[in-house]
């Protein structure tokens, strides 16, 4: 238990300092991490990936509440916005989490590879929508929301690398857009984590120190380190430049999906 503890610190480190450093949730690094360790834990395979998804999204409701409060103390958050794509959020996670726990670990795992290849290319080249300022109707908030909250339940994400592109082909500033999508995180994580665990009570293995799809010893160790870390990713960002760094996790992306797509 200790051994895996520390490695749990270690993912958590990984996930803390990207987010500080990069602006987006740990998911795209804690999902394949934990895919990785809970297959040499011999975790029953139909649930490695459930279980990734689970507690990556159960980490998400903590550590999206510190940079949702700094958001908000700088006025960032369009909170009319949020309000507007809520009702999208919850329906779209919770059937992405319904939808999840029918499909096999494999083809999670296969669609969580293709997911990282999509953001690696995103980050590589800065695929981000012309911004166009428009009027929309509250049904496309719907759409977007309901889209992004099923990405979410599915790869175990907050949603960032979905919500800001469109938030900014809206034609929302990008600060205001990440803020947004920092907030629409919470919601997205608490019920995805919520659906992830109480879909996970009615499986028939019973593992240890889990509450359905969330293992608590990862949530834990993930969240102490990826506070502490958050912070000096935070830091360091405004020491390297960005665009470099933003290529160079790219690389690292693209290889953590050609991992996953080769199982």
């Amino acid at each position: 238990m200790l051994e895996s503890l520390l490695i749990y610190l270690l993912i958590g480190a990984a996930a803390g300092s990207t987010a500080g450093l990069l602006g987006f949730g740990g998911g795209v690094v804690i999902v394949p991490a934990l895919y990785m360790v809970f297959s040499m834990q011999n975790m029953p395979a139909d649930m490695i990936m459930h279980m990734a998804v689970g507690t990556s999204l159960a980490t998400i409701v903590f550590t999206s509440l510190p940079s949702i409060y700094t958001h908000h103390q700088k006025r960032a958050v369009q909170w009319s916005l949020v309000v507007k794509l809520l009702p999208g959020l919850v329906l779209g996670v919770v059937a992405g989490s319904l939808l999840a726990d029918q499909l096999s670990s494999d083809l999670l795992r296969i669609l969580f590879g293709l997911f990282e290849l999509l953001v690696a290319a995103q980050m590589m080249f800065t695929l981000i929508p012309e911004a166009k300022k428009m009027a929309l109707h509250n049904g496309i908030y719907s759409v977007a929301g309901g889209v992004t909250g099923g990405v979410s339940a599915l790869m175990g994400i907050g949603g960032g690398s979905v919500m800001v592109p469109f938030l900014s082909w809206c034609g929302i500033n990008m600060r205001s857009a990440v803020a947004t999508s920092a907030a629409c995180g919470f919601p997205l994580a608490l019920f995805g984590a919520l659906s992830f665990m109480v879909l996970g009570q009615a499986e028939k293995q019973n593992i240890e120190w889990s509450w359905g799809y969330i293992y608590l010893p990862a949530l834990l160790g993930i969240l102490l380190a990826s506070i502490v870390f958050a912070r000096l990713g935070a830091k360091l960002a405004h020491r390297v430049p960005m665009l470099i760094l933003k290529r160079v996790f790219a690389v690292v992306l693209l290889l953590i999906a050609i991992r996953m797509l080769w199982g």
